[in-house]
C-alpha cells in the first residue's frame, strides 16, 4: 500500500465513513509490517463537508478546477508585475460558478447535499486557491481537512495594488475622505473578525480530530478484543472436537471390551459344557467296562 493510494481513498469517502476508512487503512498498513505508513495514514484528519466537496471537485472536475487555479496563476503574475488583470476577473467568476453547481451536485449525489454554509466555504476555498499559491496546491491535490480563506483580494506576499496619487490640494480634504479613512479603518476589524473565525474552526478541527483518534483507537481496540475472542472461540472449537473425537473412540473401545467379555463368557459356557460332556462319557465308559 501506497500513502498517496490510502490518502486519495481516505478523501474521496463521505466524512461519517472517514474515521471507519482510516481504522481500516491503518490496521492493513500494521498487517503489511509498515508502521511507519501506519502512522501516517493515522494522521490524516476527516474533511469538514465543505473541504470534502472541494476534495471531490479535484476529482471529479478537474478540468475546470485545472483551468480556476492557471486563471489564478496568471492573476498572480500580473499582480506582481503591476500589470492590469484585463478580463481575468471575469474569468475567474464564471469558473467559480461553474464549480460551485458542480460541488452541489457531486455532493447531493452522493446523499450529502450542501447548505448555505457549506456552499460560501467551497466558494471562499476557490476563491482562496486564485490568490493563495499554497491553496491553490492544496485544493489541487484533493486531500483538504478544512475549508480555506483569505481575507481580501490581493495575494499572499504581494503589496496592495498602488492607488492614484491625490490631486495636489491647497484647501482641505474633500468631505469623502473621512469616508475612505473610516472604510480603511474596517479591515482590521474584518481580519481579526476572520483570524478569530479561522482559530475558533482550527480550534474545532483540533478537537474533532482528538476525538476522532480516540474513537479510532478504542475501535482499534475493540478490533484486538474481537480477535481474541475468535481465537479463543477457534480453540475452544478445536478442543470441542478433540474431546468429541476421544470420546468415540472412548466409546468405541468400551463397546469392542464388552463384544470380548461377551465372546469371553460364551466360551466359558462352552468350556464348562465341553467338561460336562467329558464326564458323562468318561461315567458312560466305566459302566460299559463293568457290565462288560
Amino acid at each position: 500500500m501506497e500513502f498517496s493510494t490510502a490518502a486519495d481513498e481516505l478523501y474521496r469517502v463521505v466524512p461519517e465513513e472517514f474515521v471507519a476508512t482510516r481504522t481500516r487503512l491503518v490496521r492493513e498498513a500494521k498487517a503489511e509490517g509498515d508502521a511507519a505508513l501506519a502512522k501516517r495514514i493515522g494522521g490524516l484528519r476527516r474533511p469538514t463537508l465543505s473541504a470534502w466537496a472541494v476534495n471531490l471537485l479535484a476529482r471529479s472536475a478537474a478540468g475546470d478546477l485545472g483551468r480556476l487555479l492557471d486563471v489564478g496563476a496568471r492573476m498572480r503574475e500580473a499582480w506582481a508585475s503591476g500589470g492590469g488583470l484585463g478580463d481575468l476577473e471575469q474569468q475567474r467568476a464564471r469558473l467559480v460558478a461553474a464549480l460551485l453547481r458542480r460541488a452541489g451536485e457531486i455532493a447531493a449525489e452522493a446523499g450529502r447535499p450542501l447548505r448555505d454554509q457549506a456552499v460560501r466555504e467551497v466558494e471562499d476555498t476557490l476563491q482562496a486557491a486564485t490568490v493563495d499559491e499554497e491553496v491553490a496546491a492544496e485544493v489541487r491535490e484533493g486531500r483538504l481537512p478544512q475549508p480555506r480563506s483569505h481575507t481580501g483580494f490581493v495575494p499572499a506576499g504581494f503589496a496592495l495594488a498602488p492607488e492614484p496619487p491625490p490631486k495636489e490640494q491647497s484647501k482641505p480634504a474633500p468631505p469623502e475622505k473621512p469616508a475612505r479613512r473610516e472604510k480603511k479603518a474596517e479591515r482590521p476589524k474584518v481580519t481579526r473578525t476572520s483570524a478569530a473565525r479561522a482559530r475558533r474552526a482550527e480550534t474545532l478541527a483540533r478537537k474533532a480530530d482528538e476525538a476522532e483518534r480516540a474513537l479510532a483507537d478504542r475501535a482499534e481496540r475493540a478490533d484486538a478484543a474481537k480477535r481474541v475472542a475468535d481465537d479463543a472461540s477457534a480453540e475452544v472449537g478445536r478442543l470441542r472436537h478433540e474431546l468429541d473425537r476421544a470420546t468415540a473412540e472412548r466409546d468405541s473401545a468400551a463397546r469392542k471390551a464388552e463384544r470380548a467379555e461377551q465372546a469371553r463368557a460364551r466360551a466359558e459356557e462352552a468350556a464348562r459344557e465341553a467338561r460336562k460332556a467329558a464326564k458323562e462319557a468318561r461315567r458312560a465308559a466305566d459302566r460299559d467296562a463293568a457290565h462288560g
